[in-house]
């Protein structure tokens, strides 16, 4: 089936999120959307959309953009490899909503009997939250149930475009383990820096271990669901 579902431009955050999306739509006959690889964190997002010189194809008349990638839970309800497509977004106290009917066609295109297209609320955070106890904490202070560095930043930007915006993404860890604190590994450009990323895996072996486990699981569904998207088959 080609590209049933109007999509002008796929955003996924650069690296292992963005090459699982391109292999899911890899060798897929018809018409695909864009993907485009965003950087990862708030600034560093503002700064590329605000400055990219191909963010016209973004702004478009009746453009529709799908933001995918993986993400953190904030609640019992959902761990890892689970599917989640947002409603809205939360930062410091503010809300941004994605768009409601671009939302409702993904959810009813998405046929995934084996693992359940959950509708969730976002919290988007300026840092990498790795404590366990402070995801679960935020989880139940904020009515949040999922957490990413990206969703608030690229609604806020979307919405006041007048861009119709969806986001579907993929859990890489759970509420109930801590993962390494990779936030020393950012660059101020939303790309990883290889050697402190090393250095944080390395001081929690186990947390590492947990978070890799979690993170290729996620990336598989993620392709997997990317594929079903644009091509009709069945979630495996």
């Amino acid at each position: 089936m080609p590209n049933f579902l109007p999509i002008n431009t796929i955003l996924v955050p650069q690296g292992t999120e963005y090459q699982a999306v391109c292999r899911g739509l890899s060798g897929l006959p018809g018409s695909i959307p864009t993907v485009v690889a965003i950087p990862v964190g708030m600034k560093p997002l503002l700064k590329y959309l605000q400055q990219s010189p191909g963010n016209g194809q973004f702004l478009a008349p009746k453009s529709r953009v799908l933001i995918m990638g993986i993400c953190g839970s904030l609640s019992d309800r959902y761990t890892v490899g689970d599917i989640v497509l947002y409603q809205d977004c939360i930062y410091q106290g503010k809300q941004q909503e994605c768009d409601r009917s671009f939302t409702a066609e993904l959810h009813s295109r998405l046929p995934t009997p084996n693992s359940p297209l959950n509708l969730v609320k976002s919290l988007t955070s300026d840092r990498l939250i790795s404590s366990a106890a402070e995801k679960r904490r935020l989880g139940e202070t904020l009515a949040a149930d999922v957490v990413d560095m990206e969703g608030f930043t690229a609604l806020e930007f979307f919405n006041a475009a007048g861009v119709a915006v969806a986001m579907l993404r993929v859990v890489s860890d759970d509420c109930q383990h801590n993962i390494p604190d990779l936030t020393p590994a950012i660059n101020s450009d939303g790309s990883l820096k290889p050697f402190p990323l090393a250095i944080a895996m390395l001081r929690q072996p186990l947390a590492a271990t947990r978070l890799i486990r979690g993170s290729l699981t996620a990336l598989k569904v993620l392709e997997q669901v990317t594929n079903l998207l644009f091509s009709g088959n069945q979630l495996k």
